[in-house]
């Protein structure tokens, strides 16, 4: 990993642990480097969701054809009008980071309004906790939080193998670890 260099503050995300402070809500017009269109039959019902669910902001609309949300910077989703929607969610997910703090209350929003659209949360092997959220169009959204880095752990040592470093140590500081 010698060609990557830490870039963090270019972040929104803010540093794991348990102090971590979630971003508000990011209400600047930007060019958006990435963002996906998620189609829906009902507009309303999506947006509800996603707000009240997901923590998403409405940016702005064009009524009858875009609904633009938004969390924390480039955190972007447009929800436009469709015929139809899959049946049932197609094997591509999103994800968006969130902050540890907000596992809990977000599991409890999406499942306050749609029981069985959660999935979760799982701790993966590198290092977040994960929660699975499938939409009212059938979209897979994964939300994922950071967990405090241990360097001691089993998800420091997966890192390492694969060059992942926390700033300040060299690619062999964590033999010792290991």
């Amino acid at each position: 990993m010698s060609d990557y260099y830490d870039a963090f503050e270019m972040s929104p995300v803010p540093d794991p642990g348990p102090g971590a402070v979630p971003p508000e809500p990011f209400r600047g017009i930007y060019g958006m480097p990435a963002f996906v269109t998620i189609p829906t039959t009902d507009l309303a019902a999506s947006m509800d969701f996603w707000i009240r669910g997901l923590g998403f902001i409405e940016l702005f609309s064009i009524p009858g054809q875009v609904v633009h949300l938004r969390r924390w910077a480039f955190q972007d989703v447009l929800l436009v009008p469709a015929p139809g929607v899959p049946e049932r969610a197609p094997a591509v997910t999103f994800s968006f980071a969130c902050v540890l703090s907000q596992v809990d209350s977000l599991v409890e929003a999406c499942r306050a309004l749609r029981p069985d659209s959660v999935e979760g949360p799982r701790d993966t092997p590198w290092n977040t906790r994960d929660v699975a959220v499938t939409t009212p169009e059938n979209a897979r959204i994964i939300f994922t939080a950071a967990k405090p880095f241990d360097p001691d752990s089993e998800e420091a040592r997966n890192l390492a193998a694969v060059g992942i470093t926390p700033p300040g140590v060299g690619p062999g500081d964590n033999e010792e670890h290991a």
